[in-house]
């Protein structure tokens, strides 16, 4: 069993993630010489067109509901199942009841294998942008930058109110919510607390920056650690 199977079938709870076996590491170099940019973001701070404006900026791809596609690919279920478990904790108690129950039904260990094995692809290719679902602990054995969008509760409140056309008080409980499911996830499944600064090469406060002003923040930062991006197109 190789050491990415390895993790996963012990639910990818380590201190550290380490998803690469030994058939792997001699790409090590190759992962290194295709950029990518992994964006994780609180709920209502702008990562997501913040990650589309970086992408169409570089000319990467942009991965967000594509992985879910890809990864119901990989696992070979409905993609409406796999969007079901989209940056959502499982339990081991679900998995045993609804597997009996439901032919039809992903297991814990199947969805986070094929989600890291469909990451780590889209890494090793390069060029793109990965939104969410604990992209900078899955690649993170290949560089590639990694930037946190983050902004106050209040101020996410409030651009949620703002562009989603929510009462303030709809938009503080979508918040909370949709916080606590994409920080359980990565508890989950990686063991790490998505808050930690540490995790990141760059956070940036969307509360001073608008969505082109925070996309030149990102790319500026890309271009400072990969000067050469352009020869590994």
């Amino acid at each position: 069993m190789g050491l990415l199977d390895d993790l996963i079938s012990k639910h990818v709870k380590r201190r550290e993630l380490l998803l690469v076996d030994k058939s792997m590491e001699g790409r090590e170099k190759r992962f290194r010489r295709r950029p990518f940019i992994t964006v994780s973001r609180e709920a209502g701070s702008g990562g997501r067109p913040v990650a589309q404006a970086v992408a169409k900026k570089l000319g990467f791809k942009f991965y967000d509901r594509k992985i879910i596609e890809l990864t119901a690919k990989k696992a070979k279920r409905r993609e409406n199942l796999i969007a079901s478990l989209d940056e959502r904790e499982r339990g081991l108690v679900d998995d045993l009841v609804h597997s009996l129950l439901n032919p039809d039904y992903v297991s814990e260990q199947s969805y986070i294998k094929s989600l890291c094995e469909v990451m780590l692809s889209l890494a090793h290719k390069g060029a793109c942008v990965l939104l969410g679902r604990g992209g900078n602990f899955v690649t993170s054995q290949y560089g590639g930058l990694h930037v946190r969008i983050a902004a106050p509760f209040l101020v996410r409140a409030g651009y949620t109110a703002q562009y989603e056309d929510y009462t303030i008080f709809k938009a503080k409980d979508r918040v909370k919510k949709f916080d606590q499911r994409r920080k359980e996830f990565i508890k989950q499944y990686f063991g790490k607390d998505p808050s930690n600064d540490n995790y990141y090469d760059l956070v940036v406060n969307t509360t001073y920056f608008n969505i082109n002003e925070a996309r030149d923040i990102v790319v500026a930062a890309f271009v400072k650690k990969f000067p050469d991006w352009k020869k590994f197109r």
